[in-house]
């Protein structure tokens, strides 16, 4: 017989437990058993007042983010309706069925003023990233290293030239627009020291105008991971303009803020041929880290003639020699703060036989020399060797997190503008990614049982 539903919603009472409602294999239980929010409090206890009405418990407001960004719900308004009708979101976040779900406008005044203030993202980014040390999940081995473009909260379709907007108008005096004015004649300005940047936005003009990315151009930021190559944790994030310079150079940022406030100190690095720049190289050589990256060279010639690898430097007399057997010498100077430059005699290199083959278009050969050569040299003898196969299989490791950000977490663009805004995304969604990986290696669903 056909069966009907006899049941209503006349009831009054219920005998309802929340607990009971959430599956025993759900990945909330699987993260509140990792997560340690305990110290969150007197982390934040400077920045509320003694007086007054109490406020929303703060460890509501980032369980309810961590939610958001595990789920890829990234909008605060539609958060906050989410939390409101899931029974495992509202379970998570130690809200009875009769508690009211914060209004979305207290995660704004929150996030740009206390959270902001006190680094409490990267506070609970790093607490996350013990934890995992302490589960055996980081190997302290190898460190990868990788950036990806996220797009900037930031209309493609409006940008002004350097020089054509004035960044004093009060009207103008957003967040971002303050920010980009504080660090612009800083060291972490966050353009190019070379040149002046080819756009800006007007709203949010610390964004650099790329044509990379999933648009043909674009004002995007980098996300910057530094990963453990052993399970794919991250051990630190970073956000830059999207430029490769300042993509590379946030590297060292984050080896030593790693190093700090961590005590982890890779054994080699990871990355790709964009961070095989001789600063960075030498850099990391000088610290006794390995780097398992390509170097990036330009030596060679395409036109026939000889390249520098024809050439053999002598460390002793601080000279190359050519082929003939003529010394190359150096006055010192450094161009461009990264290189010297060997000139040849031109009384060599006149009646020299090799000279239409050497240098055929000026009197004399010369040849650049990083001042980083050393290191340069040094990741060449590493490049093909067992180890450094391995590490450039791993390196896909990072690849694959940026992936999972984007196409299950649908963070392609950012929801928060300037440096800070984009920092404090890109700390919220690593702490996911970091959170569902120690949930899933670290917790077997045996262990899972409802009260």
């Amino acid at each position: 017989m056909m069966g009907r539903q006899s049941g209503g919603q006349e009831r009054f009472f219920y005998a309802f437990r929340l607990e009971d409602r959430v599956p025993s294999a759900h990945l909330l239980r699987r993260i509140d058993l990792v997560l340690d929010l305990s110290d969150m409090h007197g982390q934040l206890a400077g920045f509320y007042s003694h007086t007054g009405r109490p406020s929303i418990d703060p460890e509501l407001m980032i369980r309810m983010l961590i939610v958001g960004y595990c789920y890829g719900i990234r909008s605060e308004r539609r958060l906050c309706e989410e939390v409101s009708l899931n029974l495992a979101y509202r379970w998570f976040c130690r809200l009875g069925l009769e508690d009211e779900v914060p209004d979305h406008s207290t995660f704004s005044k929150n996030r740009h003023g206390r959270f902001r203030a006190s680094d409490l993202f990267r506070h609970v980014f790093e607490e996350v990233v013990r934890r995992c040390m302490d589960a055996g999940l980081i190997g302290g081995e190898g460190f990868a290293v990788d950036a990806s473009v996220i797009e900037a909260d930031a209309g493609r379709f409006a940008r002004v030239g350097v020089g054509e907007t004035d960044w004093s108008d009060p009207t103008r005096q957003s967040r971002a627009v303050r920010e980009y004015l504080a660090a612009i004649d800083t060291a972490s300005s966050p353009n190019n020291p070379d040149r002046d940047p080819s756009a800006l936005s007007p709203c949010d003009p610390s964004a650099a105008w790329t044509t990379k990315g999933r648009l043909r151009v674009q004002f995007a930021y980098g996300l910057n991971y530094l990963i453990d190559t052993a399970h794919a944790i991250i051990v630190d994030v970073e956000a830059t303009p999207a430029r490769i310079g300042k993509e590379v150079a946030s590297t060292c940022t984050m080896i030593v803020r790693t190093a700090e406030r961590l005590g982890l100190k890779p054994k080699h690095l990871v990355g790709d041929k964009a961070y095989g720049t001789g600063q960075l190289l030498g850099w990391l050589v000088d610290r006794g880290i390995d780097p398992h990256i390509t170097v990036w060279d330009k030596s060679g010639r395409e036109d026939g003639t000889l390249a520098r690898s024809d050439f053999r430097y002598v460390a002793e007399g601080d000279a190359y020699i050519c082929p003939e057997g003529k010394k190359l010498r150096t006055t010192g100077t450094i161009h461009g703060g990264k290189t010297r430059l060997y000139r040849a005699s031109t009384f060599d290199c006149g009646p020299c036989p090799l000279k239409a083959r050497c240098c055929p278009n000026t009197p004399q050969r010369k040849i650049p020399r990083d001042v980083h050569q050393e290191a340069r040299d040094y990741a060449q003898t590493l490049a093909g060797t067992p180890s450094f196969e391995q590490s450039q299989r791993e390196r896909k490791k990072v690849e694959m997190l940026f992936a999972h950000v984007k196409r299950q977490l649908g963070f392609e663009r950012l929801r928060l503008r300037g440096p800070s805004g984009a920092r404090d995304e890109f700390l919220l969604a690593a702490i996911a990614q970091n959170l569902r990986r120690l949930a899933k290696l670290k917790v077997p669903i045996q262990a899972l049982h409802p009260a």
